[in-house]
């Protein structure tokens, strides 16, 4: 596997941790951006709405619309893969007890 497509499924992973992380289970993409390159997988603007495009397709979230931004809210469905509960392709599952 090309270490793009690596990145692309951690990044997806720890998209949907880090909605499933707070109250609300809802972030703005900003928010996003900043909690991905804490963990080191660095991501522009653009590529991070290309997930956020791609994880709702799959049903995982949801997004609104807020001005000139985007707010994602994670869905049940997308919980459920954020814990390893659930698997869908071309996201990274969690390892036995990172959840």
């Amino acid at each position: 596997m090309a270490l793009q497509e690596i990145m692309k499924e951690h990044q997806r992973l720890v998209i949907l941790r880090l909605l499933a992380e707070v109250s609300g289970f809802d972030l703005n993409e900003s928010i996003l951006q900043d909690g991905l390159n804490a963990y080191g997988l660095d991501i522009s603007r653009d590529s991070l709405r290309t997930q956020l495009a791609w994880l709702a397709e799959q049903g995982l979230i949801t997004l609104q619309k807020l001005g000139s931004t985007q707010k994602a809210v994670l869905t049940a469905r997308g919980e459920d893969v954020s814990q390893g509960r659930a698997v869908v392709p071309g996201i990274k599952r969690p390892r036995a007890g990172e959840c």
